[in-house]
């Protein structure tokens, strides 16, 4: 077989729609949540149960420090050195902004926000200084052709670049001990989880760990090999249990990317590995250092010089998920601010017609199998509740109090959720947080659909795009959940902003049709 036909055998998207394919069908063996792993694999992942920085995160910030920085001290020098009777205002402050800007820009493309390049700051300066000195001139350059010829160069521009490259230098010191300090402690890393063991997992941990500045944390080797085929240390690492117990281990600790080190010959294992491994919201990768075989250059991801292979990416990662929290943040408190009367009619009304409290607390399935507890309005006599939910609210159910059944029609028992939000265990919009215990005919979800706990890779929601596409109330078939879990599925792979607000702006529209909630 040649390399265009071995390359054609391994096909990453092909690799992909394996995996999803069926997610919406029948469950074909998926484990559900064993809660068992041995003392040492709790003992790591209660270790690792801090959430760490990411570097994506702190790097942002970074750029958006160094703008600011040089803005200020630029409008500093405009004001302090600046010959105002001779200076043109409007192009002198143009300048600053655009210079600012644009420092921040070439600094990016010369790397200097790589992280080897924020540790070892110094080395970094020509490119800084120089990155600083071209921006200014590009700008200047900019606004000449632009038409404005009254720009001046004053002592304020060599004052500003005096002052400005000394901030950069001092700041980036400052900067690159913190980093340092933050590696040491663990605090900024990859946390990484080697898949598969013996030879294979060894050339790869050798690889990683010759890398320069790397900020890879190996925590340890899942293997269901035995110890001939997998010894239980390889390069110094504990191999901590088997494939299944890597999912439990991976919801008790924070980590950040599953590296599978297994040859791309073993296409059926590994395929066998990620639908077992695809509901976790972690990156998973594919070692690629150790085969002959060439993909294109966006297919791989870089750990210093060790290529991998992009099989699944975390989703709402990073920046998107701040805008994300952002979002939920904002829409929460406006949803309050307009519909506290709402609130406030229907918690008397839960109190004045029925004994018990006015609100009910669930527990339901958070992001990543966490347990959450939800708020709703009571809506149901408090001696027939069932907060476990092993039993559907049906037509017409005699445990729904008067009260109750109208606040379920329309959704306003659902309305305390805002609360969550602010709380952050739920978004405004994501798969809906279904109970712990919920089943269909004596079965559970997981039971029915095959990856249906790929729905925790996001955050659960009070409203959500199946909800929108008319699947709310019961589900008392097992189409019902399938369908469901396949519009969460689409949604966590579609997920933007926009469409954020576009179901946000539907539901109120989408809630006019109660059919099937009751």
């Amino acid at each position: 077989m040649n390399q265009m036909e071995k390359h054609q055998q391994f096909d990453i998207d092909r690799l992909r729609r394996k995996v999803t394919q069926g997610s919406g069908g029948d469950a074909t063996g998926a484990p559900e949540d064993s809660g068992h792993i041995n003392a040492l694999a709790r003992q790591v992942a209660n270790h690792l149960s801090e959430g760490n920085y990411s570097p994506a995160i702190i790097i942002g910030q970074m750029r958006l420090f160094e703008f600011l920085g040089l803005l200020a001290l630029g409008l500093g020098t405009l004001y302090f050195a600046a010959d105002a009777p001779t200076t043109n205002l409007w192009a002198d402050l143009a300048i600053i902004v655009l210079a600012s800007g644009a420092t921040v820009l070439m600094m990016q493309i010369a790397d200097s926000y790589q992280v080897p390049a924020l540790r070892a700051p110094l080395r970094s300066v020509p490119r800084i200084w120089g990155s600083f000195m071209v921006a200014m001139v590009v700008s200047a350059l900019a606004l000449f052709l632009a038409g404005d010829h009254t720009l001046a160069f004053g002592d304020w521009l060599i004052a500003w670049f005096a002052v400005g490259s000394a901030f950069l230098l001092a700041e980036r010191v400052l900067f690159g001990f913190r980093i340092r300090q933050w590696a040491r402690n663990g605090v900024m890393e990859r946390r990484a989880v080697i898949v598969g063991g013996g030879q294979p997992a060894k050339d790869l941990i050798r690889a990683l760990e010759i890398q320069p500045d790397n900020d890879i944390r190996i925590c340890g080797i899942f293997d269901d090999r035995g110890t001939a085929r997998s010894p239980t240390v390889v390069a110094g690492y504990p191999k901590l249990g088997t494939f299944a117990e890597l999912v439990e281990f991976a919801r008790l600790a924070r980590i950040d990317m599953l590296i599978i080190a297994l040859p791309l010959s073993a296409e059926e294992r590994i395929l066998q590995l990620l639908r077992k491994l695809w509901v976790l919201p972690v990156d998973i990768r594919l070692a690629a250092h150790s085969n002959s075989l060439r993909f294109r250059p966006r297919a791989y991801s870089h750990v210093g010089a060790v290529p991998m292979l992009d099989i699944m990416d975390k989703p709402i990662r990073d920046w998107d998920s701040v805008a994300k929290r952002l979002f939920d943040i904002t829409f929460s408190l406006l949803a309050l601010a307009l519909l506290w009367p709402v609130m406030v009619a229907a918690a008397i009304a839960v109190k004045a017609t029925s004994k018990g409290p006015v609100f009910f607390i669930q527990e339901r399935h958070g992001f990543n199998n966490e347990i959450i507890r939800v708020l709703k309005f009571r809506s149901m006599y408090t001696e027939m509740s069932d907060p476990t939910a092993r039993q559907a609210v049906t037509k017409n159910d005699p445990r729904v109090t008067p009260v109750g059944r109208f606040l379920r029609k329309s959704s306003i028992d659902e309305l305390p959720q805002f609360f969550n939000v602010l709380q952050g265990n739920l978004s405004l919009v994501g798969p809906r947080p279904h109970a712990v215990l919920a089943q269909t005919r004596e079965r559970k979800y997981s039971e029915i659909v095959e990856g249906y706990f790929a729905r925790h890779r996001v955050k659960p929601g009070v409203t959500g795009w199946a909800q929108i596409n008319g699947l709310r109330g019961e589900v008392d078939t097992d189409e019902k959940i399938k369908l469901r879990t396949a519009y969460d599925l689409y949604y966590i792979e579609n997920w933007s902003l926009f469409l954020d607000l576009k179901i946000l702006f539907l539901t109120p529209f989408r809630l006019l049709n109660t059919e099937n909630a009751y």
